[in-house]
């Protein structure tokens, strides 16, 4: 259950990091055209808010943990690069430990039910020797 809910937040993770590094690698591409770059933004849950950039020089990353740290658009693109790459391995790594639990998981439930045919079999072959004794 665990591993699950693991790959749950990785999964939601991604798409998000994903839309950061994108928000980021258009800054560049309108830094020297002269035009304002108008953007929506989420202030808090529900709540939005446009604002109309006119140069950027570096962007504020939220790190988590109510951190948030101003990085240069080179930096901030390497950090978003390099947390993508990582939860992808991560997301990979969680994916093939699935696998391999819900294989040892199918093993140990055919393992149990030949064993318990197994039992049955034995007993059968139990009450069959028994019964002509009786008679």
């Amino acid at each position: 259950m665990e591993l699950l809910a693991q790959q749950r937040d990785l999964q939601a993770k991604i798409p998000d990091i994903e839309k950061c590094l994108d928000a980021v690698a258009t800054f560049p591409a309108k830094k020297g055209t002269g035009q304002a770059l108008t953007a929506d933004f989420e202030v808090s849950e529900g709540m939005y808010s446009r604002a109309r950039i006119e140069e950027i020089d570096s962007v504020c990353l939220c790190l988590g943990a109510n951190v948030m740290l101003e990085y240069s658009l080179e930096e901030a693109t390497d950090l978003l690069q390099k947390n993508l790459d990582n939860a992808k391995g991560s997301l990979e790594v969680l994916v093939a430990d699935l696998h391999f639990l819900r294989d040892q998981v199918t093993i140990t439930q055919v393992t149990i039910a030949r064993v318990y045919n197994w039992d049955v079999h034995q007993r059968r072959l139990r009450h069959a020797s028994a019964t002509p004794a009786q008679d």
